[in-house]
């Protein structure tokens, strides 16, 4: 695939191409289908509860809750209260899989082969859970992830249903990615930076970018990406993977 931002750059220190997950390089949210996914192969009993994920939805809609409670009350429900990552990282691995083989972007596998060619270093960042994100990552060659991360008080054997920080969203993602470039002593005038996602919610991310691509965007990023001069793709109109 012939790199849609070609264009010649200075030299920098750093190359970094910052990529969101969900409807960016996957087909869908990636959220519930994990959750199903574990429910039907490890307490199909679990699914009896759905009524109440519904009632979940419906209360986060009416912002009776954020999202991050959301996202912890569906993970008891459809996973359970306490679990061992023993048990569950099969399934986040048989999931990753499963996401790899029929639910990505062929022009997002394009675009990762791309700036890695060209040089960047390839960060994936994204409110989905560690749990299984880190499992795409690792089948897409992707190295640097950033995501949203459950409480392990007990060490690495258990894992609770309820998040350690902040929900990887938004203006907390970006709070995330500048400690990461911090951290990596990845200075902003040292580095070009691309950037990749569908939702408007990472303005912060696409607004530090010197190259934003809104992609597949929707409709709120795709009425803002002309008016702040960023490119907008159709990654869907490439199937095939």
């Amino acid at each position: 695939m012939e790199d849609p931002l070609a264009t010649p750059t200075p030299d920098y220190a750093h190359r970094v191409a910052m990529y969101d997950m969900d409807r960016t390089i996957t087909r869908s949210g990636t959220y519930s289908g994990f959750l199903m996914h574990v429910a039907q192969r490890r307490q199909q009993w679990r699914l009896l509860l759905l009524p109440f994920v519904g009632l979940a939805g419906a209360a986060y809609s009416l912002r009776l809750i954020d999202r991050s409670r959301l996202k912890a009350i569906n993970l008891r429900l459809l996973v359970g209260k306490r679990f061992r990552r023993t048990e569950i990282a099969p399934l986040a691995e048989s999931y990753a899989d499963k996401v790899v083989a029929r639910g990505l972007h062929s022009a997002a596998l394009e675009q990762i082969a791309a700036d890695r060619e060209a040089g960047y270093r390839l960060l994936l960042a994204t409110a989905s859970f560690h749990l299984y994100v880190d499992a795409i990552a690792r089948r897409l060659g992707i190295d640097d992830v950033l995501a949203t991360q459950l409480d392990e008080p007990d060490g690495a054997d258990h894992i609770h249903a309820r998040l350690a920080g902040d929900n990887c969203y938004g203006e907390a993602k970006f709070a995330r990615i500048s400690d990461w470039l911090a951290a990596n002593e990845i200075t902003r005038e040292a580095a070009h930076v691309r950037a990749y996602s569908d939702h408007v919610s990472d303005h912060p991310m696409l607004h530090f970018a010197d190259e934003a691509v809104a992609t597949t965007p929707s409709r709120k990023l795709k009425l803002l990406a002309p008016q702040m001069g960023w490119q907008v793709v159709d990654w869907r109109a490439r199937r095939g993977r």
